[in-house]
């Protein structure tokens, strides 16, 4: 894509781009019914880098994207954007936010570089802005083109050039690769890991779990309007009994007895292996057998992904794309 870089003020060293405390919303359905979307969350993004927030339809996810956007009005609870409470501060803090929520506000017959400079003039930045915008995301060459000859992906690259015309700290991507085809997909997460590569935090809500341990840092699972885990990917693997270690050894009930020595759990798996949880990881597993005695022809993870863990948390509930339309805040 571009190669536009800039520098980004993060905000505090140490303070949250997002803090959520307690955070309680709920509707009425047509019916009359109490409907809990989410139910006393508390949720935190570290300033910089790429935060997934993972959990299955009907979990909170987009509820609690629109509360932190002033999009939603909740029951009870705080939501705090770099230390500033929203949504009765929010004009503080919301140029320093961009968002892809809810519906396209594009026009279909303009062109690309006319629709940012539309959005431009409303923000009060400078034309100029346009087309360093467009070199970020790679559509400078296609600015000229219409919004409805765009491909999906491109709409999105044009969605995201849309955000960073304020040159925004905190960028938010409800469910960005809804709808794309592979190539489109590895180009949103390559851009979405040079936007936090440049000090920006990205929050992006995604059911593509695949696409999101390779390009998250950290991570928060919700399910029925609740966290169940949040952490770097690392410490939620971790955390979890899909972060297993697989070892080959030559004296498997000697090894059994060295991983339970060192407070860790194992269980066979074949002649001469053993799968191994609660270990911090494969080089931890490996000194201790060698330590021991115990020789050591294989070393690997076993299961460690976070699907399975976002399964095993969420009691199985699998993740599914929405098809709602999305366009840029």
């Amino acid at each position: 894509m571009g190669t536009v870089h800039e520098e980004v003020d993060i905000g505090t060293p140490g303070e949250p781009a997002v803090r959520v405390r307690g955070l309680r919303k709920t509707y009425r359905t047509s019916t009359l019914r109490q409907v809990v979307a989410v139910d006393h969350l508390d949720l935190e993004v570290p300033a910089g880098g790429v935060h997934a927030f993972l959990g299955p339809n009907g979990s909170g996810k987009t509820t609690t994207i629109r509360v932190l956007l002033g999009l939603a009005r909740p029951d009870a609870g705080t939501v705090e954007l770099f230390g500033t409470r929203v949504p009765a501060r929010l004009p503080d803090v919301v140029g320093r936010v961009g968002a892809i929520v809810e519906n396209p506000r594009f026009v279909p017959g303009f062109s690309g570089r006319r629709n940012l400079r539309l959005l431009a003039t409303a923000v009060g930045v400078p034309d100029a802005r346009v087309e360093e915008v467009l070199e970020r995301v790679g559509l400078r060459e296609r600015g000229a083109d219409q919004f409805r000859r765009y491909s999906l992906g491109m709409k999105q690259r044009l969605a995201i050039a849309a955000t960073l015309l304020k040159d925004p700290d905190l960028l938010v991507f409800d469910e960005p690769t809804n709808g794309l085809d592979p190539a489109g997909i590895r180009d949103l997460r390559a851009t979405v890991r040079a936007l936090a590569d440049e000090g920006r935090t990205v929050l992006v809500s995604s059911h593509v779990l695949a696409e999101v341990a390779q390009v998250a840092d950290t991570v928060s699972i919700v399910a029925a309007g609740r966290l169940v885990a949040e952490g770097t990917v690392a410490d939620v693997l971790a955390g979890g009994h899909g972060a297993q270690v697989r070892v080959g050894v030559g004296d498997r009930a000697l090894a059994a007895q060295v991983v339970t020595a060192g407070g860790w759990s194992a269980v066979p798996d074949g002649p001469d292996a053993l799968v191994v949880s609660g270990a911090p990881g494969p080089a931890e597993v490996n000194a201790a057998l060698v330590r021991a005695g115990v020789a050591v022809h294989a070393l690997g993870t076993a299961g460690g992904d976070l699907e399975s863990v976002f399964l095993e948390l969420t009691g199985g509930a699998a993740p599914a794309p929405t098809a709602r339309p999305r366009g840029a805040a």
